[in-house]
């Protein structure tokens, strides 16, 4: 990274440097390592990281990488990370931010994946996430705190939360129509939701990204170009496998179905897992219904992105085409056409976003979208509650209403039990996500262990 020009003769002494290439390396590490309980949890821990524990991102700029990143199709919480490594060291920062997020729950989804075929049940590994979804659960509701606070400044902005919600929630509304009607209220009304893009910063000082665009000008425009030149790269690194592929046979048929996977995930994992079940169970016989719910709980309970489901479809494709190696190879090719793209769309898109920050009424598109995802973390909160602490819920239809409800007798006990355990863990005695996950799911082992589930 080349040295900030600051303006003469004391702002060099008065402004804080960004970190070093290699120590927010070790924060990405850090951040992939620990992405559990999905978007609305890894956006969480994104945000303590980067704004709340070192200060190096405004929470304005956050909301907005963030309002962008919602919009485009593929997992959000992981294009909010190459966005935000791009704004610290530029596209390689990017790339090494996007990587991180995804590659170390790929090698467990990949362990887990053999170990799924080899082994059939995995008692010991379903006792040890039993403890660390009952932790994610907090994590998830600690997000919707998080940014509701941050998100939701004006009144108008609380109504478009509730209103999302519901429409979620109890109508069933598509994701994606929600989000763009969001957007379209907030360009057309933007005084009703500014607030939420220009809101108080929480930290006295300024972020140390925003003192050093102040001091070096030129900085964006030399970020704008090497986006523009990362974003190319990997549009083009995204189709370079059809051109090594043989038309017809097997691994170009995975490429083609995971590359249109990644151009229409719009709502994230959720969204698009009904038609990807539909797809390789039914058209393709890849897989069978209860293993797509196998592969849907191991991705629950890994860190990464929840679409990291592909993989273990593609996994269990390449298995039954050529066995270990043949899934390996599937798991790989399919980890590639899903997010190489992810890395074109944030690079060639974030340029644009950033040098609009101060259009009045994209500001207020986007923070009028933010207010919506506060309603999305919401729905996604409660639909994790009823799935993580009862093991029975019924779908409940009258008239326009169509939602899940709990069985009550089917509650859980020791799931709450836990989730409570991580609640003082978290929020009252702050012993960090680590600590809190790692107490959990020892918890979760002995409890199973005890109980005679394993």
């Amino acid at each position: 990274m080349s040295e900030a020009i600051y303006p003469a003769p004391f702002a060099a002494a008065t402004v804080a440097p960004l970190p070093t290439f290699a120590e927010a390396t070790r924060v990405w590490l850090r951040i992939g390592c620990l992405s559990f309980g999905g978007p609305a949890g890894q956006i969480a821990l994104l945000h303590r990281e980067v704004v709340d524990e070192r200060n190096w991102i405004s929470d304005r700029r956050f909301l907005h990488a963030l309002n962008f990143c919602t919009l485009l199709p593929g997992p959000e919480a992981q294009q909010l990370a190459i966005y935000l490594g791009w704004l610290l060291h530029g596209a390689r920062g990017g790339a090494v931010a996007g990587l991180l997020f995804v590659v170390p729950g790929a090698l467990v989804m990949l362990a887990l994946s053999v170990t799924y075929v080899v082994f059939g049940e995995i008692p010991v590994v379903a006792a040890l996430f039993f403890g660390i979804k009952s932790a994610v659960l907090v994590l998830v509701i600690d997000a919707l705190l998080r940014v509701g606070r941050r998100a939701l400044k004006t009144r108008f902005a609380w109504i478009l939360a509730a209103v999302a919600f519901a429409a979620l929630f109890f109508l069933t509304v598509p994701f994606p129509v929600v989000v763009l009607a969001a957007g379209l209220v907030g360009y057309l009304v933007p005084n009703g939701f500014v607030g939420v893009s220009h809101g108080a910063v929480t930290h006295t000082a300024p972020a140390l990204l925003d003192s050093v665009l102040e001091g070096d000008p030129g900085r964006a425009g030399r970020m704008a170009r090497s986006a523009r030149r990362g974003g190319i790269a990997a549009a083009v690194l995204w189709l370079l496998p059809f051109a090594f592929l043989q038309r017809g046979g097997f691994f170009t048929e995975i490429a083609w179905f995971f590359s249109k996977m990644a151009v229409v995930t719009f709502g994230g994992a959720y969204a698009v897992l009904a038609y990807v079940a539909q797809q390789a169970v039914t058209h393709y016989h890849w897989l069978s219904p209860s293993e797509m719910l196998a592969g849907l709980g191991l991705a629950e309970t890994t860190p990464g992105p929840l679409i990291l489901v592909l993989q273990f479809v593609g996994f269990l494709a390449g298995y039954r085409e050529s066995g270990i190696s043949g899934g390996v190879a599937a798991s790989a090719l399919t980890l590639w056409m899903t997010f190489a793209p992810c890395f074109a769309f944030v690079f060639l898109g974030a340029p644009l976003v950033e040098r609009l920050q101060g259009n009045r009424q994209l500001s207020g598109a986007l923070a009028a979208i933010t207010a919506s995802v506060v309603g999305v973390i919401a729905n996604l909160s409660v639909w994790f509650a009823l799935h993580s602490l009862f093991q029975t819920t019924m779908r409940v239809q009258t008239g326009w209403l169509s939602f899940d409800a709990p069985v009550m007798s089917s509650l859980d006990p020791w799931a709450l039990l836990l989730s409570a355990i991580a609640a003082i863990a978290l929020v009252r005695l702050k012993l960090g996500i680590p600590r809190t996950l790692g107490i959990c799911a020892v918890a979760g082992v002995l409890l199973r262990l005890v109980h005679g589930a394993i």
